[in-house]
């Protein structure tokens, strides 16, 4: 009896968390987050930079996450993605970033940070996890100061 409880409820634990690893977020959850990282930035910029790269503090939630570069050189300084490889992106100029259709989409996103104004940039890009086939997606951006900071919703 005990063996069937355990492992009914190791199954729900399953289908709970493999649920929750795939639920995507929506643009109006992007945009909530993307204000939060702005009032945030204006706060303390060091500190929410650092927290942002930790993934902590709601900058990261399922496959939604806050990025920033700098507005000047456009060196990425943050991302809240737990993608290794978007973590070894964090120095790189963002304006040489590419889609798998050749879309220079980091020139995009640099052109279209503007203070005080969210502008969306489209782009291919894969979602969080080890399917690496790239999807559509829109990032909202804009420009906090000498940083610009986006999220990315999937469509």
């Amino acid at each position: 009896m005990l063996h069937k409880l355990v492992f009914g409820a190791l199954g729900a634990m399953a289908v709970m968390f493999s649920s929750t690893a795939f639920a995507q977020g929506t643009a109006t959850e992007a945009k909530a987050m993307l204000d939060k990282s702005v009032v945030a930035v204006k706060a303390d910029k060091a500190k929410t930079l650092d927290t942002i790269n930790k993934g902590e503090g709601g900058f990261l939630d399922r496959d939604l996450y806050v990025f920033c570069f700098n507005s000047g050189d456009g060196k990425l300084v943050a991302t809240g993605s737990t993608n290794p490889a978007s973590k070894k992106l964090i120095g790189q100029d963002a304006r040489t970033l590419k889609d798998a259709a050749g879309k220079m989409f980091g020139q995009e996103l640099y052109d279209a940070a503007k203070e005080g104004q969210i502008t969306e940039v489209s782009y291919m890009f894969p979602k969080p996890g080890t399917d690496t086939t790239p999807v559509a997606k829109i990032s909202l951006v804009t420009r906090v100061g000498d940083v610009a900071c986006g999220v990315g919703y999937y469509k």
